[in-house]
């Protein structure tokens, strides 16, 4: 009986402590914006400014141009507008960069729900999703030091 408890214990820690990346599609995203979920880009500010951003994002640039990361540093960045506890969104060009982004929010971070944006920004525009210029965003998060 002993061994039955502690192993449904472990169990249900395992349960609960994982942590949960999904792939989403267009409409989640939009669904997802609607209630509230904050949407993390994590491109290059060259990016933003070729394509626009999904309105309400929070500009955070994770790979620099040669493909370095400062994963704690960043981390800095993103807790204050969403913490391990709450669901966020991380959306990049074509979704590539955002999985692995996705696996270390979710496996180092803590993070108890990410969504991944599929298809990335390029998706986004081709269904017509709507996007906004990233002038005004990219001079806020200058201002604040989180680009």
């Amino acid at each position: 009986m002993r061994q039955f408890l502690i192993a449904s214990s472990i169990a249900f820690f395992c349960l609960f402590a994982r942590a949960e990346v999904i792939d989403i599609d267009n409409r989640e995203l939009a669904r997802l914006i609607q209630e509230g979920v904050p949407v993390i880009d994590i491109r290059l500010q060259s990016e933003w400014e070729q394509t626009g951003i999904v309105a309400g994002s929070h500009l955070f640039t994770f790979f620099d141009e040669r493909g370095r990361a400062d994963p704690a540093g960043w981390l800095a960045k993103v807790k204050p507008v969403a913490g391990p506890e709450q669901p966020v969104i991380v959306i990049c060009r074509t979704g590539n960069r955002t999985k692995a982004v996705s696996q270390f929010l979710s496996q180092q971070a803590g993070y108890s729900k990410v969504y991944n944006v599929r298809a990335g920004i390029m998706g986004w525009l081709r269904a017509s999703g709507p996007a906004v210029p990233a002038t005004q965003s990219i001079a806020a998060c200058r201002t604040a030091k989180t680009c």
